[in-house]
């Protein structure tokens, strides 16, 4: 297969592999799979490029963390924190929503967000069983705002680092002139997501009652357990801070926490890899083939030229089709090899146009990128790992019905950037 056929099999595949996954009538893993197979069996990439083309710093990082989480979680951590947030709220579930918004984002600003979804999820489901509500909202709240603080910094999200790592770009670059948009972001998102979940977050006063009663210290079953975790949790924290200095890639870091909290627990593997959502693991593998296949036949570069060629080198039209660009794709595409595919781009566009100033681009890309995987489902890896979380605890999402909130709350994330880009940066 050569030249368009390889493109015509590539787009159709991809686009019937998406079509399936949003119809949910096969579980999404058996079809990203199935759809990665078969670019490499129809002649699109080989085995090879197909391996290449999987982001392993990804997949590295979520099973580390995975693993680390599952092990923490025997100690009575999470039931603890999830009693201690729950009283600090006075059992009220909407309160409880809108402080585990602010941790997660806080959180995934510091650390990345798929870190900070797998800490603060199981803390989501011991709290709403607690106050026997539906955990749902709260976890969809946590998904946006994983999103939205990780926006903030160079650490907090994929896109970020790889912008960072390609301009010169610091942690105190993304915090200074990202950050201040990310601040009014999250508190309209809060907002609109009050008004929103207001008559689905009720519970009974008893049980707010029985909530204030409870002694968090007594859910903590092992004690060793406890701070041997919290030791490695603390460690691979500061990993993740140092992980650009010492010349490690967060998957290294991730991946030492978990192998480091297994020997000094003599944890049993076996047992510990039960953690891990290994359904979520190979839908990223798949989806990373399928993207793959659509980069080496030049289907991504195609689209993001001829999106530029019509903006003719000015900056304003530019940094909006950009941010506009970005938030779209990252929402149906995953934002890591569309930002790989965008920074090349955009540097030969400010040196074919005489740009000397490219950050305002940078950070368009940014914040299209990062704030663009709320828009589905499978926008962002912390919705994937979250939604396989809640399914493990037989909650499911439809794409149709995230899509149907996250969309518009991502439109509103885009069009305050726009704003925001337009009268700092791009006049």
């Amino acid at each position: 297969m050569e030249g368009n056929s390889q493109v015509l099999f590539a787009s159709a595949v991809f686009l019937i592999s998406y079509a399936i996954i949003i119809s949910e009538k096969i579980h999404r893993t058996a079809v990203a799979l199935a759809g990665g197979m078969l670019v490499i069996i129809g002649g699109v990439i080989s085995q090879e490029q197909a391996i290449e083309a999987i982001d392993f710093n990804t997949i590295g990082l979520l099973v580390g963390m995975m693993v680390i989480v599952g092990i923490a979680r025997n100690s009575g951590l999470f039931e603890y924190l999830a009693v201690w947030a729950a009283k600090k709220s006075k059992g009220d579930p909407m309160k409880i929503m809108i402080s585990l918004t602010v941790i997660t984002a806080l959180l995934s600003a510091l650390l990345d967000n798929v870190t900070t979804v797998l800490l603060i999820v199981p803390i989501t489901f011991s709290i709403a069983k607690a106050l026997e509500i539906n955990p749902m909202p709260i976890l969809f709240s946590e998904i946006l705002a994983s999103n939205i603080g990780g926006t903030a910094t160079l650490i907090g999200d994929p896109p970020n680092i790889m912008i960072g790592s390609a301009t010169g770009l610091g942690f105190m670059d993304f915090v200074i002139n990202v950050g201040p948009v990310i601040l009014v972001i999250l508190p309209v998102t809060i907002l609109i997501l009050k008004l929103i979940y207001r008559k689905e977050l009720i519970t009974r006063e008893e049980l707010k009652e029985n909530i204030m009663r409870m002694d968090p210290s007594s859910e903590i079953k092992n004690v060793g357990l406890l701070k041997k975790s919290l030791i490695v949790i603390a460690l691979t924290i500061l990993g993740f801070f140092l992980h650009q200095y010492l010349h490690l890639e967060s998957a290294t870091v991730a991946l030492s926490g978990a192998a480091l909290l297994l020997l000094i627990t003599n944890e049993d593997p076996e047992h510990a890899l039960i953690a891990v959502e290994w359904p979520v693991i190979f839908f990223f593998a798949g989806l990373f083939i399928l993207v793959g296949a659509l980069e080496h036949v030049g289907v991504i570069e195609w689209i993001a030229m001829e999106s530029l060629k019509l903006t003719g080198g000015e900056m304003l039209p530019t940094g909006m089709l950009i941010l506009w660009l970005s938030a779209i794709a990252s929402s149906f595409v995953d934002n890591i090899p569309f930002v790989a595919t965008m920074i090349p781009l955009i540097e030969d566009m400010g040196r074919l146009g005489g740009m000397t100033d490219l950050n305002p681009l940078w950070w368009a890309l940014s914040l299209g990128a990062c704030l663009g995987g709320n828009g589905t489902i499978i926008g962002a890896s912390a919705n994937v790992v979250v939604v396989g979380m809640a399914e493990k605890q037989g909650y499911k999402w439809t794409f149709v019905g995230f899509m149907k909130v996250a969309f518009p709350l991502m439109l509103v994330s885009i069009l305050i950037s726009s704003v925001y880009l337009y009268f700092f940066y791009l006049t």
